[in-house]
């Protein structure tokens, strides 16, 4: 919408030359023509987002204009002796409104969704014991690469709603951060992969999983007999060289 309010100043100061050269001129010659009378064809678009005012502790009003929703179902396969897992197949829904571009909302989508991934599977962040950042880049830490989308992804917008009340361009919402946390679908499909792993051998408690579920970690939740050989008990005063936010 500053977008728009943007080009509404442009085309205010076009007019003009609009009807010098008639309706049908290109916006070369119309650029040509402002830019050789000193019209400015630069503008600042600003917008407020209307009808925000929600009060707490009343829980009254508005705290967002509308949300953007979606799902995603994940299957993966989880190695055992290494941790190491592949996502096979994600099924992706995501109602965005009416679309204005459809490849661009796909790609902010699919790139969104590697991101959450990446997030809650890979991006472990560390401290050293100062409290310096130690995991400051992918040479510290692994990042999603071409091999981690899954094999099978698709996706799908809801079409079967539409919101003519929407006060954006076209009745379409914003895509950009939404679809991260269907990443998380990775994440609770590998849980469920180490619980089968752990009913296989004889362990039926509670799965404490953190996120992200990094190689190391998934290997140790599988709680198999190797596993239980090499447990270390810490001892009163020991602790871990890196500092960890989980």
């Amino acid at each position: 919408m500053a977008i728009k309010n943007a080009c509404d100043q442009l085309n205010e100061r076009l007019a003009p030359f609009r009807e010098k050269l008639g309706m049908n001129a290109s916006m070369k010659d119309l650029a040509h023509a402002a830019y050789f009378n000193r019209v400015n064809l630069t503008a600042n678009g600003y917008y407020k987002t209307p009808d925000i005012g929600y009060k707490w502790g009343e829980n009254t009003g508005m705290m967002f204009f509308y949300f953007t929703l979606g799902a995603a179902v994940s299957e993966v396969e989880v190695d055992m002796l290494t941790g190491h897992h592949n996502t096979f197949r994600t099924d992706i829904m995501m109602d965005i409104g009416r679309t204005i571009n459809y490849a661009i909302d796909v790609g902010q989508i699919e790139g969104g969704f590697m991101q959450g991934a990446g997030l809650f599977t890979m991006e472990e962040t560390l401290f050293f014991p100062n409290g310096q950042l130690f995991s400051r880049g992918p040479g510290n830490y692994k990042i999603p690469g071409f091999r981690d989308i899954p094999q099978d992804l698709r996706l799908s917008l809801y079409e079967a709603k539409s919101y003519p009340h929407l006060k954006t361009i076209q009745s379409s919402k914003g895509i950009g951060e939404p679809p991260l946390f269907l990443g998380s679908s990775v994440f609770f499909a590998i849980r469920d992969a180490i619980k089968a792993a752990r009913k296989e051998s004889g362990v039926t408690d509670t799965v404490h999983l953190t996120s992200p579920a990094t190689p190391e970690r998934i290997r140790v939740a599988c709680a198999d007999r190797f596993v239980q050989c090499a447990t270390i008990e810490r001892k009163e005063g020991e602790r871990s060289f890196f500092v960890s936010l989980t």
